[in-house]
């Protein structure tokens, strides 16, 4: 007890030296909880409900909070042993914190630094107050630069750089580009395609259902015109995703080029020097000093890494290899979205996306003057086009290195209210983001990066909307929560996957029942088909296969006897486990959080789509899918209607009681209303009071 007591008042004296200047007082800040135990943020000044979001969100979930904090300061190893010590890894190879320290005075404006340090005042006061909650004991206090160091990181990751570090570790070094079987769903429709004259925007994001990158819920209205629903990630200094009373936007992460790999020639003799435009220059050593858990022991652990001109290097089996990213140029996605949140209007809006500090994710966007627009969001380096930017790049030469520049947003794909009257992204190419007439076309974009396969979810949005006349409401939500897989079978990273449903029962004699059963399948995975369970594993089957094939390009062809040995691996689990082929889906797929468990629709690339993991007694229980999901309302007034749903709840904390309090309307596929008005809001408060 003494040492937090001691941890407890050392945290209070070190963040008053800190954060004294943010001059903070709870006091200003009111805070609401719903009956669902939502937060709704009152305060004179952002700054202010900056300090309430910090805490609200430590209060629900100051576990997942710390998480990326470590990871960038190096220390999830000591906490989480080797697991965390991947993240560490990735933090010290991007130099998460030598970018920061480089960058952060010119990147943010005073008003944005203020928001910043009263976010992490309130996480210091918290954990001053709260010490047996702290995961280590050098964590805290953090600072305005830990919180964007966290921001870089996980950018870094929704960049999907870790396909690139993958590929050297693994020595796997083919030109690829990355399958996206996961991902989110965003949809904008204009008032001349809507049924009843009013603009639609759907935030439907397919993050971990656990963790810091799972969704938070929050309002936020401030008298500086901060007025905003929506939803961000642990430690997030703002809302992501969401709708003020003019307009909103969801993301949708991208696949496109972004990072680069070099190659470097080595001096034959001379230690550690490369060659570079005719010169041979000496590498930057750099080391990286762990404390690993191991069997409940701290073990001290160094790695050595390297600089070039090019960034970090890794020596592998067969070289020295340099990885090239924008995530660790750009650190002011904090701010821009602070001024998305803010936006009134679409000239303020693309005023804010003019500052191009988000490495990716697509946006879709709505407001109330009718306008929807769709942005192929990302920092696309200027390139010399001579070489194949796919491919491992010559390292010895100036010619393929490009600099901390970025094309602007005027020569990025952005399509502003298409004829017919919708836009959408599927985590799928951007030459397919609104009616097939109307789309982009990729000669006009040569040699940027842009990917260009598509979803499955993409065919499937297309075969429903493509044959509709003007939408209702209750048609969006048909499309959104639809639950049927597209035949032919295809995802990004398997062309032929429709092959599992044609097999040959006299090759395969050994699987016959189940070749039987699954040409039953109309395609439904809704938790009362029959024949979807046999679906399921056998995707959970290839799933894996590809990964430990270490197979990520696109349109794979693969061989049928993985068909017929996927479809033998769901048979053989069907009859352990169950006794029978026909079981519901839901009899397999389990919702889980605490002592709920409630079945669960959707497979990966359906549009509701929902992936799983191995659980107990043969089930699956879902981790990656459906999560926040946000429909908002737009009249030429202004915003009339939200609704949304969560997939567990609000608190991270098993003895509350919004544990898992929107579980059962999460797999209902219903939603809760939310309100804009603050006497409404109050008048339903369960909860008002002040942090601390």
């Amino acid at each position: 007890m003494y040492q937090f007591r001691l941890l407890s008042l050392t945290l209070i004296l070190l963040t008053s030296l800190t954060t004294f200047s943010q001059n903070i007082n709870p006091k200003n800040i009111t805070i609401i909880r719903d009956n669902y135990g939502v937060p709704y943020i009152y305060a004179d000044t952002d700054a202010e409900a900056a300090y309430g979001l910090a805490w609200v969100q430590a209060e629900d979930n100051f576990h997942d909070i710390q998480e990326s904090m470590l990871g960038v300061r190096g220390l999830l190893s000591s906490v989480e042993g080797k697991e965390g010590a991947l993240l560490d890894a990735a933090a010290f190879i991007l130099d998460v914190e030598g970018v920061v320290n480089e960058y952060y005075d010119n990147t943010f404006s005073p008003k944005f630094k203020k928001i910043l340090g009263a976010y992490a005042q309130a996480m210091n006061r918290y954990a001053a107050l709260n010490p047996k909650e702290v995961r280590h004991k050098k964590l805290f206090p953090v600072t305005e630069k830990d919180i964007i160091k966290g921001y870089v990181m996980n950018t870094a990751f929704i960049s999907n750089v870790q396909f690139d570090l993958g590929r050297i570790f693994e020595n796997e070094l083919a030109a690829i580009e990355p399958d996206a079987p996961s991902g989110s769903n965003g949809i904008a429709i204009s008032p001349d395609r809507s049924a009843d004259g009013k603009t639609y925007m759907v935030s439907n994001s397919h993050q971990p259902l656990r963790g810091f990158a799972a969704w938070y819920e929050v309002q936020i209205e401030t008298k500086e015109g901060w007025h905003f629903h929506g939803a961000t990630f642990a430690s997030g200094v703002t809302p992501f995703v969401g709708t003020n009373e003019h307009l909103g936007w969801t993301h949708c992460v991208n696949y496109d080029d972004f990072h680069d790999v070099y190659r470097l020639k080595m001096h034959p003799t001379k230690k550690n020097h490369y060659e570079f435009d005719g010169e041979w220059l000496p590498l930057e050593t750099r080391k990286l000093k762990l404390k690993v858990k191991l069997a409940g022991v701290r073990v001290p652990i160094t790695r050595t890494f390297y600089k070039s001109k090019h960034g970090t290097v890794i020596k592998n089996k067969s070289g020295y290899y340099a990885i090239r990213v924008p995530a660790n140029m750009a650190i002011g996605s904090a701010e821009q979205w602070y001024r998305m949140n803010k936006a009134t209007n679409l000239e303020e809006f693309n005023a804010a996306l003019e500052m191009q500090e988000m490495v990716n994710t697509n946006i879709i966007y709505g407001d109330k003057d009718g306008n929807i627009m769709y942005l192929g969001n990302g920092l696309f380096p200027y390139r010399n086009p001579k070489y194949d930017w796919s491919k491992i790049l010559p390292g010895n030469t100036s010619d393929a290195l490009w600099e901390r520049k970025f094309l602007p947003l005027d020569q990025l794909i952005k399509y502003e209210n298409p004829a017919c009257g919708y836009v959408f992204n599927m985590n799928n190419t951007s030459f397919d983001s609104t009616c097939p007439e109307e789309n982009p076309k990729p000669e006009n974009y040569n040699n940027i990066g842009y990917q260009t396969g598509n979803t499955a979810r993409a065919y499937r949005f297309h075969a429903l909307i493509d044959t509709m006349g003007q939408i209702s409401y209750e048609d969006l939500k048909r499309i959104k929560h639809d639950l049927t897989m597209q035949f032919p079978l295809r995802t990004r990273g398997i062309g032929n996957l429709d092959m599992i449903r044609h097999l040959d029962p006299a090759k395969h004699p050994h699987i016959r029942k189940s070749i039987a059963h699954l040409a039953k399948w109309d395609g439904s995975t809704a938790v009362d088909n029959r024949q979807a369970a046999l679906a399921s594993l056998s995707i959970q089957y290839l799933i894996k296969y590809m990964r430990e094939k270490h197979i990520r390009e696109l349109n794979n062809t693969l061989p049928e006897i993985e068909y017929a040995n996927a479809l033998h691996f769901a048979q053989k689990h069907l009859m352990k486990h169950f006794g029978r082929l026909d079981i519901e889906l839901g009899e397999l797929q389990k919702h889980v959080r605490g002592d709920k468990e409630l079945p669960i629709w959707g497979v990966p690339e359906v549009i509701a789509q929902m992936y799983t993991k191995p659980y107990k007694k043969g089930m699956y229980k879902a981790t990656l899918g459906e999560s926040f999901i946000l429909y908002a309302t737009y009249g030429e007034d202004g915003l009339e209607k939200v609704e949304t749903v969560n997939c567990f709840g609000t608190s991270n904390h098993e003895d509350s009681p919004h544990y898992n309090d929107q579980m059962e309307l999460f797999v209902q596929q219903k939603l809760k209303p939310i309100s804009m008005d603050k006497a409404e809001i109050m008048k339903n408060a369960v909860k008002t009071y002040h942090p601390k």
